[in-house]
Order: structure tokens, then C-alpha cells, then sequence
């Protein structure tokens, strides 16, 4: 409970001190952050006493480049569960909380799965009452905003903090100092509250912002050289300064492991000084902290904890024990240009200290492998340092107690193919930890309509712990009466989606058409452009037959590509491309419509996920690692279109075959088609899959920066680094739109339809994070709850 009074002093308060106004005169973004600077003094009591309740556990850190939170305000109020209250006291003020709630920026500092994942393990933690604090970068500016200008993505730089950043709280008095060869860099902690629901416990997410030694360089100044005065300043602040910098060029590349390094070696320092402050003995060191790598990015923690501890006068073989009795490293991919290599002449360069510890540890690998039988002409296929390049995943692997995949599909080819060689050595280590999503915001927080129909028929709020109780859906599978409350529902959920699109990209479409949606990161393994096949497919079968018996379809597409990223950016501005011809061609514009939302994020996302009708999760057999967008989409009821990969197998297992739509090559497949696949056969001899790729090359579109050519090229020649259709988009062409046929088939019957969406809801509870979380702790992490 909230004093209403109270907080009504403590908002105007805030209001006066940080804008000199009362909170009535503000706009919404300072009214934004006056309230929430206010509901901070709800939380830090609370906060305060989770830190000491856990101050003598055990606990879990998570290292993570990427945080995709979404906004704060409205998931810690229905973790607080004030968000009645609060919504009642700025009533009583004349005051739309919607309108606050929409004004906050979205902290971008992840790009997809990998952040939104770390996100949804901090909240499931706090939750579940773990101990589990997370550590990254508090970037300036993010990632990016993404505008489309002629259908092309512009990056725009994310100022996420522009207006205040009232849920961080800036710690100078714990700044800590990382050094890189002939400079030292101080590393500014910024704490965030991870509130779990109900208030069960309060965890910390620790944010460090880069600065300089000497901000200011007086003398400079004066002899008038004013680039030179502020040159340290803003060589320091560039580390954090946006999220995964170009790097196409050698300074991109070395500013990248420079954050890496950064705050890996900050967060370490961080642990290992206020362990030595309750003192304890660094020998036990792992006994009180377990470490969690999420993917390589934060890989060189494990000889940046062995250098520390040798500096406390620990001598390497137990620095190497205790780093490998401390770390755990969850691999996320299957694909080989995604498991970092770093040049060595990098390493000279910035990190020779830490260097020369990961000469030690290969020594120690390398004498190790010997010693179990591993012959001289195999261990190169084990060497960290190898060609002149320091394997990230290899230091990983060798410097952590486990390794786990995050799909069961995805577990079993690292076993079986990608790390198979090391697996034969350590099967210990190896296991599977499915990923999965916090209910709290991708179902109470995103779609309260649905949540208060699942809590009266189940006659309890307990899903929202427990999603596991959602099977008790499964009996209404049959009742009508209650498919068409769903069915109401979720055209309530489109209406609000159509309506946000039209004010946002002056796009209307239809919320009685299907809603076709992709949301995720831009990649060629992801298969947008087979999305984009299909479509120009039927665009073109309706201008041949404009009788065709299809069903109006809205296609969503939304994510962002990588800056440098040269293909991604193209098929981006194929889909616009296409989206345009479609959208203003009045022979088919009532029957098919096509949207690319622009800058894709969390807050967009809530808006999508419970709108959607059809989930597409495309992409390539045994590339995609697991997926989150696919369990959020079923969550919300939205059987899957999509290839046999990932967690859509899982899924698949859970609500049934019947109730999605799988289509395409399998992995085994692949694997037997790879050596002797000719895409160019298929393209010849399927007409209509000629006529859609020929659109790259035929001026159906333009192409002044020959992006499209490339694309062609890619698919049917292939180029001098790779063979063509790598992701074998052609061959599974047909199979698709197929499939997409038996979709339209089944939406016309609405409530066999609307059964189908309300079994993947019944059967979603595996796919929570609280689930995952509990495995971790228990398995990997070995923490128990506060």
C-alpha cells in the first residue's frame, strides 16, 4: 500500500526541485520522471533490506553486453502492485498515467534475444527470490533509432537518458579503475532495481558509464588548442558510447573489445573489493560467487579474474581453479562467425597483461588434453590461441564449469557437432537451459485484457508465478462461449496496434484482417526475405486472378539491422520496397497490406505480441539457437508458421503439431542435402519462384546501390566466400507457401482457429523464465533463495 497523500507531496516535491514547476505545469516526460523519482523512496527501503538479506548468501552474477529492460515505470509498478494506486492519485490530480507511462524512452541497450533475455532472467530472479544481480554498460546512446528514409534504414543516434534517468542511481564513491595499455579509464557504477513481483526481493542491475582521469585539460584550453582540452575526455566516454559499434573498420573493431574488457575488468574489481571488505579469503572466492557468461562477449573475464588473483598474491594453477569453479558460459549460436575471435596483435596492443595470462591458460590446455589421450596432430582443434587469433568460445569453454545451450535442439547439435570435440573430453560440463520469458511483462504488463479472462476462469492469480498453471486452460479448449471472449479480445488487441500504427507510420490497416507478424534482428539466417518471397508471391498469383479466395492479411514486419551490416539493410529495403508497391496498388490493397514498424523495441513489442494472429519463426533448420519472440507471440496466442528449429520444436512438443504450422527442409536434411544442393535447378524450374527473385534484378525495384544484385547473386550464383542460398531459402520456398495456404485455410474457420491460439496459451508454462531461472540456480549456479 501506497500513503496517497504522501506520494502526492513527494511528486510535487520533485516536480519543484528538478524543474522548477509544479508537476500539473510539466510535460509528460518530466512528469515521467518527478513520479517516478518519487516512487523511488517506495523503493529503496525495500531495496536496502534485499541487499543485506543476501549479504552473506552466496549469489549469481550475470555479465551481459546487452540489457534489453524496456521501460521501467509500468513493469516496477506491477511488481510493486501499486499500479492501481498510483493510477488513482494522478486521477485525483487530472492526471493520464497512459500518457506518462508512453513518454518514457526505452533504454536501448540490447539488439534483440540475447538482451531481452538477460532482461526477463533478472526479473524471474528477483521474483523467484534468487540472489541474482546482473552487470553491463550503461551506454549514452544505445543501439540506435532506426528511420526508414526511401525505404532505406538511417541510424539516428537513441539519447535514452535525454530527459533524466530517474530508476539509475550514480555511485562515484564505488568507481573503480581499468586499464589499458598506457591509459586508465574510471568506471562510474549506476544501479538499477530489479523488482521482483510482489516485492518478493529487490536485485541490483550494476551500469557503468566510462569517464576520463581528467575531464578537462586547463592548460590546452588556454594555448587554444580546445580539441586537445577535452580529447582524454571523450576518448574515455567513446567505450560506452553506443552499443555494438560499426565495426568494419580496424578502430571499430578494437573499440568493441575495448568494452568488453571494460567492463568485464570493472564488475571483477567491483566483486573482488567488496569481498575483501567482509574479510574473507580470496581462496574461497568461487564458494560465494558464480558467474554466468552470457554468450562471449564478456568471455575475457576468465583470465581477467585469474590476473586479479594473482595480483592478491594467488599463484595461476589455483587462480585457473577458482576462475573455473566460479564461471558458467551460455553459448548462443550455432553460427561460426558469431563465436568471437580477437587478432592477437589486438591484444598486444591494449591488453598485454591479460595477454599473457591467456598464454598461460592455453600451456595449461594444451598440456591438459595431452595428458587424456588427445594426439599431437588433434590439439589444434583445442588451441585458445590459433592462427593468430584468441578463440573466445574455446577460453570460455576451458575457463567455466558449464556450458549450456539454450534450446534442446540447439544443446544436442553443440554436443553432437559444433563443440563436439570438446564434448568428448568434458561431458560434465555440458547441458541444456531452454530459454524463456518472464510472464509479468509479456502477458499481465502487455496484455491485461487476456490476463483478467486467464484469472477468472482459473479462479487465481497464481500463473503469474507459476505459469505452469496456464494448463488449466486446456478444458475451455472446447467452450465457445469462451473462444469468442478470446476471439473479442484479440481484436480488441488489434484495434489498439492498428491505431498506434496509423499515428506512428500513417499506415491504416485492417484489425479484421490477419495479422502476419516477424519481429525480430535483421539477418539472413532469420529468413526475412523469405517472408518477402511469399508475399511478392501473392501479390503477383492476385494480379493474375483477382478472384483469388485468400483471407486479408496484414503483414508486420519490424527489427533492426546491424549498422554495417550491408545485405540485412538491403533485404530491409526490399521489404519497403515491396511494401510500397503492395500498399498503393489498389487491385490488391484491401486484400494484403505490408508495414515495417520503424525502431522495433521493447515498448513496440507490447504492443505487437498480443495484436498478432500468426507468428513467423522462419528461420533456416538448426541456425536459430532457441528464440524468445516465438514464446511471447505463443503466449498471447499466436500459433507458429515456422521451420523445425530452435525452441519452435519445443513449442511444437508442448501445444501439438496440429495447433501450428511447421514447414520446410529439417536439420538432418540440410546436412545430407548440403554438398549436392543447386539452387539454381529450383529457381528455373519453379515459375513462380523465378518471377519473385527475378524482381531483384528485372527493375521491378531500384537498385541504385546494387544491394539487390548482391542479394540475387547470394541466392543463385553465391559469391567467392560463400556458396549460393547458404540458407537454403529457395529450397524451402514451396513447402512455405504451402504452408502460408493452410493458414489461410484454417483462420476462415474462426473458433477451430481461435482453439488452436488458446492451446499454444495453455501450454506456454515450460516456456517461462521462471522455469529456466530455477534451473540455473539449481543446476549451474548453486544459490538458494532469499
Amino acid at each position: 500500500m501506497i500513503n496517497h497523500e504522501d506520494l502526492k507531496s513527494r511528486i510535487e516535491i520533485y516536480s519543484m526541485t528538478t524543474f522548477g514547476s509544479s508537476f500539473k505545469d510539466l510535460d509528460n516526460n518530466e512528469k515521467y520522471v518527478a513520479l517516478s523519482k518519487a516512487l523511488m523512496e517506495t523503493v529503496l527501503p525495500i531495496w536496502n533490506d534485499s541487499m543485506e538479506k543476501s549479504e552473506e548468501k552466496k549469489k549469481a552474477y550475470y555479465f551481459s553486453s546487452e540489457y534489453l529492460l524496456g521501460r521501467f515505470l509500468d513493469n516496477n509498478l506491477i511488481n510493486l502492485r501499486v499500479k492501481e494506486e498510483v493510477d488513482k492519485i494522478l486521477s485525483d490530480l487530472g492526471i493520464n498515467y497512459s500518457e506518462i507511462e508512453e513518454s518514457e524512452q526505452d533504454p536501448a541497450l540490447g539488439n534483440g534475444g540475447l538482451g531481452r533475455l538477460a532482461a526477463c532472467f533478472l526479473d524471474s530472479a528477483a521474483t523467484l527470490g534468487y540472489p541474482l544481480d546482473g552487470y553491463g554498460i550503461r551506454y549514452d546512446f544505445g543501439l540506435f533509432k532506426q528511420q526508414f528514409i526511401n525505404g532505406e534504414q538511417v541510424e539516428v543516434a537513441d539519447n535514452w537518458t535525454k530527459y533524466g534517468d530517474p530508476w539509475g542511481i550514480r555511485k562515484v564513491k564505488e568507481t573503480v579503475y581499468v586499464s589499458f595499455d598506457h591509459t586508465v579509464i574510471k568506471a562510474v557504477p549506476y544501479d538499477y532495481p530489479i523488482i521482483g513481483y510482489d516485492k518478493k526481493l529487490i536485485n541490483t542491475l550494476r551500469l557503468w558509464k566510462a569517464e576520463s582521469l581528467d575531464e578537462f585539460d586547463f592548460k590546452a584550453f588556454n594555448d587554444q588548442n580546445y580539441d586537445l582540452a577535452v580529447k582524454e575526455k571523450n576518448d574515455a566516454e567513446n567505450i560506452a558510447k553506443v552499443l555494438y559499434p560499426n565495426d568494419s573498420f580496424e578502430e571499430g573493431k578494437k573499440l568493441r573489445l575495448k568494452q568488453e574488457y571494460f567492463f568485464v575488468s570493472a564488475s571483477l574489481q567491483d566483486l573482488i573489493r567488496k569481498f575483501k571488505k567482509k574479510n574473507r579469503n580470496l581462496h574461497e572466492f568461487y564458494k560465494y560467487h558464480s558467474i554466468q557468461l552470457n554468450d562471449t562477449h564478456p568471455a575475457v573475464a576468465v583470465p581477467e579474474l585469474i590476473r586479479l588473483l594473482i595480483a592478491e598474491n594467488i599463484d595461476f594453477d589455483e587462480a585457473l581453479s577458482i576462475a573455473q569453479k566460479t564461471f558458467g558460459y551460455t553459448n548462443h549460436t550455432l553460427m561460426a562467425e558469431a563465436l568471437e575471435q580477437w587478432p592477437i596483435k589486438y591484444y598486444e596492443e591494449l591488453l598485454p597483461n591479460v595477454l599473457e595470462i591467456i598464454k598461460k591458460i592455453n600451456d595449461k590446455l594444451i598440456k591438459e588434453i595431452k595428458s587424456m589421450g588427445v594426439k599431437d596432430e588433434d590439439v589444434y582443434k583445442y588451441e585458445i590461441i590459433h592462427n593468430g587469433n584468441i578463440k573466445m568460445a574455446w577460453l570460455a569453454i576451458y575457463g567455466s564449469r558449464s556450458v549450456n545451450g539454450v534450446a534442446k535442439l540447439h544443446t544436442d547439435l553443440l554436443i553432437k557437432k559444433e563443440l563436439n570435440d570438446w564434448y568428448k573430453l568434458y561431458p560434465e560440463k555440458f547441458n541444456n537451459k531452454t530459454n524463456g520469458i518472464t510472464q509479468r511483462r509479456w502477458l499481465l504488463q502487455a496484455n491485461p485484457e487476456l490476463s483478467n479472462l486467464i484469472t477468472r476462469l482459473l479462479n487465481t492469480e497464481e500463473w503469474i508465478v507459476d505459469l505452469n498453471k496456464l494448463k488449466g486452460l486446456e478444458k475451455f479448449a472446447d467452450d465457445s462461449e469462451v473462444l469468442e471472449e478470446f476471439i473479442k479480445i484479440k481484436k480488441t488487441k488489434k484495434e489498439q496496434l492498428a491505431r498506434y500504427i496509423k499515428e506512428v507510420e500513417g499506415i491504416e490497416i485492417s484489425p479484421d484482417s490477419i495479422f502476419d507478424v516477424q519481429v525480430k534482428r535483421i539477418h539472413e539466417y532469420k529468413r526475412q526475405l523469405l517472408n518477402a518471397f511469399h508475399i511478392l508471391d501473392l501479390y503477383f498469383r492476385i494480379k493474375e486472378n483477382p478472384n483469388l479466395d485468400i483471407y486479408p492479411r496484414t503483414f508486420i514486419f519490424g527489427g533492426k539491422a546491424a549498422p554495417g551490416y550491408y545485405r540485412a539493410k538491403g533485404i530491409i529495403k526490399f521489404i519497403n520496397d515491396i511494401a510500397n508497391l503492395v500498399n498503393n496498388d489498389p487491385d490488391v490493397n484491401n486484400r494484403i497490406k505490408v508495414v515495417f514498424v520503424q525502431d522495433y523495441r521493447v515498448s513496440y513489442a507490447e504492443k505487437i505480441m498480443p495484436s498478432a494472429d500468426i507468428s513467423e519463426q522462419i528461420s533456416t533448420a538448426g541456425k536459430e539457437a532457441s528464440g524468445t519472440g516465438n514464446m511471447k507471440l505463443m503466449l498471447n496466442g499466436a500459433p507458429t508458421i515456422g521451420t523445425f528449429d530452435g525452441a519452435n520444436i519445443e513449442i511444437v512438443e508442448e501445444a501439438g503439431e496440429e495447433n501450428n504450422f511447421i514447414f520446410g527442409l529439417r536439420v538432418e536434411e540440410i546436412q545430407s542435402l548440403a554438398a549436392n544442393y543447386n539452387p539454381k535447378e529450383i529457381y528455373q524450374s519453379n515459375r513462380r519462384l523465378k518471377r519473385v527473385v527475378d524482381t531483384l534484378i528485372d527493375d521491378t525495384f531500384e537498385d541504385k546501390t546494387g544491394v539487390y544484385k548482391d542479394i540475387y547473386n547470394s541466392l543463385i550464383n553465391g559469391t567467392s566466400w560463400e556458396r549460393p542460398d547458404v540458407y537454403f531459402v529457395l529450397a524451402d520456398f514451396q513447402s512455405y507457401c504451402e504452408m502460408q495456404e493452410k493458414v489461410d485455410i484454417a483462420y476462415k474457420d474462426r473458433l477451430n482457429f481461435a482453439k488452436k491460439a488458446w492451446l499454444n496459451i495453455a501450454n506456454s508454462g515450460k516456456f517461462s523464465s521462471d522455469r529456466t531461472i530455477k534451473e540455473y540456480a539449481n543446476e549451474i549456479w548453486n544459490i538458494e533463495r532469499i
